[in-house]
């Protein structure tokens, strides 16, 4: 043992710091009934918020005219398929590194370099398209890298614009942000059909970078907050990741919002996937028929998004999911079964304020889950989930289309997302409150006397505690709560010993990684991870303290 400290805490003190004023916020969570427009009374709010639709907009066009420029160069059904996986893949595989980085990382340097280079290419993509020198492996290059630099500045550019807001309107400052998209995804590929049939698909590129050249401004007008200085080595990409991964295993709220997300989105996804095959097998549309099918998903969910403050004011949030599955696994069985437009056109609606209410409930209770070290890494695993789920089961359902026929393949999806319901119980729904997320000082000082360096370790932790032995069981079940959030913030192994030669002593271990990592786990601490430690130190015996000892070991 190299590196050795003792110090204890009183018994009778309170937590101190920042947690003194826990009981002035404990209630405190993001307000669920807020009018989605008021956010917009936040002039940096809106400012961003107004910027980025033109971003979504200039995406949109630039998708569907590379997506039809590929049919009209090769002719092939794979290729212009191949033109979303360029789209979407970048973000399944960059989204969470990127999180790691716009919490560790100058945010705002990433986002104007993410941007600088999405306008090099975009711009070289709409002089080849104009001049018509793009052939198809030059459109599907420069495709992906604008869609590796969306995901790169993705969950940077969500933290800055929802930090903008106070925390009480967080909740409808994400639901802005969905209608936006969602307006985007209707409006965007509409003008890009327009623009493709009056001066040519090209132009649809530089009506993009005109999107990404505001999205830049908008960053240098309203930049981001710097991060908190910080006298450690910053997290590695790859350490990170794991930091992320270790939360929201821990963290039984995040992790009950990204389980549900999974299985929504999943299950969801057949809709989507089998829409062009709806229209034309089952509803015997033709292509402005589909573009109404898409419209009305859309619509639906714009209007969802200007309704679920009110409807999240006055109903649970896991009967709003449950609602909101039924509502979408109903629009399945509809279009699965009814060869009526008619029909069709209002259930989609349905579906798309029902796929709007869930899954901004589900990214809103993660993002208000979250504290700000990891706040960033939370929002990139919400997309991650949806994504890969979504990419995952718009696979799986086309196979079962193409083999048991589409009505079966949507029946089989409608069944699932009701199953869904089910996840409820074991998973349920909550928004995060206040002290979950709060940075609270730690109850102790470190004091020691030969700091070892930050990459030493591992790094093991012993607090021993000598307690009523009349409170032993209560004193377990709260002793029991602590291995989340040791776990949580950075412990790889957590667990609480009695000692068989003082049957009122227990002892409290958990190991980290390194010193760095012990450190950065003891900055990471909540006002509610202190109020657990003030419940088990509560049961100690009178005029004892708890004792704290560091371990390093030794090669």
């Amino acid at each position: 043992m190299s590196a050795r400290s003792r110090h204890a805490a009183s018994t009778a003190s309170g937590p101190t710091g920042p947690a003194g004023a826990i009981g002035a916020t404990h209630s405190s969570a993001p307000a669920v009934n807020a009018s989605t427009w008021s956010v917009l009374r936040q002039p940096s709010y809106r400012g961003l918020w107004l910027c980025s639709a033109f971003y979504f907009i200039g995406n949109a066009m630039q998708s569907m005219a590379a997506a039809w420029m590929m049919v009209e160069l090769t002719g092939s059904s794979l290729l212009a398929a191949l033109v979303q996986t360029a789209v979407f893949m970048p973000m399944f595989l960059l989204v969470l590194p990127a999180g790691v980085l716009a919490d560790t990382a100058d945010r705002k340097r990433l986002l104007q370099w993410a941007l600088l280079v999405q306008i090099v290419a975009g711009a070289l993509l709409a002089v080849l398209a104009i001049g018509h020198r793009a052939g198809p492996a030059t459109l599907l290059l420069l495709v992906f890298v604008c869609g590796c630099c969306t995901a790169l500045l993705t969950p940077a550019w969500n933290s800055t614009i929802n930090e903008t807001l106070p925390r009480e309107q967080l909740p409808a400052g994400i639901t802005a942000i969905g209608i936006s998209y969602n307006a985007a995804r209707a409006l965007g590929p509409a003008l890009a059909g327009v623009v493709f049939a009056q001066v040519g698909g090209g132009w649809n590129y530089s009506f993009a970078v005109v999107g990404m050249l505001v999205m830049l401004w908008s960053i240098r007008r309203w930049p981001p907050r710097p991060h908190p200085p910080s006298r450690l080595p910053p997290e590695r990409l790859w350490g990170g990741v794991l930091s992320a991964l270790r939360f929201a295993r821990h963290s039984k709220s995040v992790l009950a919002q990204l389980v549900r997300t999974v299985a929504y989105s999943g299950a969801g996804s057949g809709l989507w996937a089998l829409l062009p095959a709806i229209g034309q097998s089952q509803l015997g549309l033709e292509a402005s028929g589909f573009g109404l099918l898409m419209g009305c998903l859309g619509g639906g969910a714009i209007v969802a998004g200007l309704l679920i403050g009110r409807i999240r004011a006055h109903v649970a949030l896991d009967t709003l999911v449950a609602v909101g599955c039924v509502l979408f696994a109903a629009t399945m069985l509809v279009t699965a079964w009814s060869p009526w437009p008619w029909l069709a056109y209002p259930a989609l609606m349905l579906a798309g304020a029902a796929w709007m209410a869930v899954m901004s409930t589900f990214n809103t209770a993660t993002q208000t889950s979250a504290p700000p070290w990891v706040r960033a890494r939370a929002t990139a695993l919400h997309t991650l989930c949806a994504l890969g789920s979504f990419a995952i089961g718009s696979a799986l359902w086309g196979a079962l289309s193409d083999l048991f026929g589409l009505a079966a393949a949507l029946s089989a999806g409608a069944v699932c997302m009701l199953a869904g319901v089910l996840l409820g119980r074991p998973f349920p729904l909550r928004m995060g409150q206040t002290p979950d997320v709060s940075p609270a000082a730690p109850r102790e000082e470190l004091t020691i006397t030969d700091e070892p360096a930050p990459e030493a370790g591992p790094v093991a932790v012993e607090i021993s505690y000598r307690i009523r032995a009349d409170q032993a069981r209560a004193f377990l079940a709260a002793a029991a709560q602590l291995k989340a959030p040791r776990r949580r913030d950075g412990a790889t192994f957590w667990r609480l010993y009695r000692d068989l030669a003082d049957p009122a002593r227990y002892v409290e271990r958990f190991i980290v990684t390194s010193w760095a990592d012990y450190l950065r786990q003891r900055a990471r601490g909540t006002q509610a991870d202190l109020l657990i430690e003030a419940r088990v130190r509560s049961f100690l015996k009178a005029g004892e303290a708890a004792t704290m000892t560091h371990y390093l070991a030794e090669r």
